[in-house]
């Protein structure tokens, strides 16, 4: 599993009245209903609750009807109750970070579901605004092939997408793309197998070593040994790295999860450095710099928030790098789906549009907007008390904005200063998710918070922990 990592209250909305019409029976519900976060499943003695008149929590059941089939709907994402036997209705939920309903006999729990995992649903808003900027047309005939440019080395990268990633590194110059191969992928995640597969030497006697500086990304260990590669290996902090031989180090910056700007470490001659840079677009943290690095990697989620199109991509400067990368892509899915890069390239060439033309709601401008109001409020309320602590990050002078600014990261790394050994337990207790420090290689006393969740999820997060401070107190 993938960080307002969960929070949820803890209540209960109960029927108010019933009411027959058209032969069903139509249920109000009262309007003090919260969140329960656990509750999945429905209890035996279901009546025949069928209709519900109230929306609460932007999730509303649409009549469950008395022949055992119904539907169970998020007015937006929508999911639905499969098989309602008897008593007992089974639901196939997926993970969404909306909140949704669970029907039961005397009681209406409303089941909050808070993303775990850094989903971007913050821009939602953004892209609202837009309407129909980003909407596009793919006939049945177009896209057929598995091949996009034959005579490109990443021959299943469509040329509308390499287009649109150069031009907005140039409008935002934050990487440089004159001297290097785009190589596109299917999220960052595979991206990163690609390099080390990419970079790792073929005739060593033991695998290549795999560091990086703590607190390093979570996902860096388990996405290097998931495969039990004979390649490569995980080897942990860079900074407690000292063997010699080849080795890869992942340089993550702004870190992941501390909003810290990171430089590699070990620096040995054998060595060979990606850059993850995930998170360097001006609503993260001002550009310093035109990164200039071997090889880099970039994701469409963390850029424009279009997670589920699961499009990443590497500016990759040694052709021979460039081209092992795409080999691995090759063999592992043939390519990466050309919706998704005519749909991502779309997207990218919107931003930069509203990057360029000085009447158009500015992208970066927007969501720097939105994390700096974030920001502001969870310090006010880290700053109530002296339980938690948030890292302090200077202004620095932002080359894309023309002006200092502060770091508004994506993830809030938080300690705890009570005497608590596993800070993701305490909060686990009062209802709250994150991940542990332990994941990032660092103190349980830290956990990570994700920063980009919908408004009203991020503002349940903030309510949790004035409540949390207040039971502390």
């Amino acid at each position: 599993m993938c960080g307002t990592e969960k929070a949820a209250l803890v209540n209960k909305c109960s029927l108010t009245s019933t009411a027959k019409e058209n032969g069903s029976t139509r249920t109000t519900l009262s309007s003090d209903a919260v969140i329960n976060l656990d509750q999945l499943t429905l209890f035996p003695s279901l009546t025949s609750i069928l209709h519900c008149d109230n929306d609460i929590g932007n999730a509303v059941v649409y009549r469950l009807t008395s022949n055992n089939v119904g539907w169970y709907m998020d007015k937006e994402l929508g999911f639905s109750a499969v098989g309602l036997h008897r008593s007992q209705v089974l639901f196939n939920v997926g993970h969404s970070s909306r909140l949704s309903m669970v029907w039961m006999c005397r009681n209406i729990l409303l089941v909050g579901y808070l993303s775990y995992c850094g989903d971007p649903m913050m821009f939602e808003s953004y892209w609202r605004e837009m309407g129909d900027k980003c909407t596009f047309e793919i006939p049945g005939c177009q896209s057929l092939s598995y091949f996009a440019n034959k005579n490109n080395l990443c021959w299943f990268l469509e040329p509308e997408l390499e287009e649109e990633i150069k031009r907005l590194h140039r409008v935002v110059g934050n990487a440089a793309v004159e001297d290097h191969h785009v190589v596109v992928g299917t999220g960052s995640t595979q991206l990163i197998q690609a390099a080390l597969y990419a970079l790792s030497p073929p005739d060593e006697s033991e695998p290549t070593s795999v560091v990086s500086a703590t607190p390093y990304y979570s996902c860096y260990p388990e996405v290097t040994d998931f495969l039990r590669s004979g390649l490569y290996k995980w080897a942990g902090d860079a900074r407690a790295f000292d063997k010699d031989g080849p080795y890869i180090e992942f340089v993550t910056s702004p870190s992941n999860p501390d909003g810290s700007i990171r430089e590699a470490i070990v620096k040995k001659g054998q060595g060979k450095v990606v850059h993850d840079l995930a998170y360097y677009w001006p609503q993260y943290t001002p550009i310093t710099c035109c990164a200039h690095f071997d090889v880099m990697l970039f994701t469409a989620s963390k850029c424009t928030g279009h997670a589920g199109s699961r499009i990443g991509w590497a500016l990759v400067k040694d052709k021979d790098v460039a081209r092992k990368m795409t080999k691995f892509i090759e063999i592992s899915t043939i390519g990466v789906s050309k919706e998704a890069q005519l749909r991502s390239a779309k997207i990218l060439g919107v931003i930069s549009d509203s990057c360029l033309h000085p009447n158009s709601n500015n992208f970066f401008e927007y969501c720097q907007r939105l994390m700096a109001e974030r920001w502001g409020k969870l310090k006010e309320v880290v700053g109530r008390s002296k339980i938690f602590t948030l890292p302090e990050y200077a202004p620095e002078y932002c080359l894309f904005a023309g002006e200092f600014s502060e770091a508004h990261p994506a993830f809030a790394w938080m300690k705890c200063n009570k005497n608590i050994e596993d800070f993701e337990k305490f909060l686990r207790a009062q209802k709250v998710l994150a991940r542990s420090g332990r994941r990032f290689g660092s103190d349980p006393k830290f956990v990570r918070v994700s920063m980009l969740s919908r408004e009203e999820e991020f503002e349940i997060f903030l309510h949790r922990l004035l409540s949390i401070q207040g039971t502390s107190n």
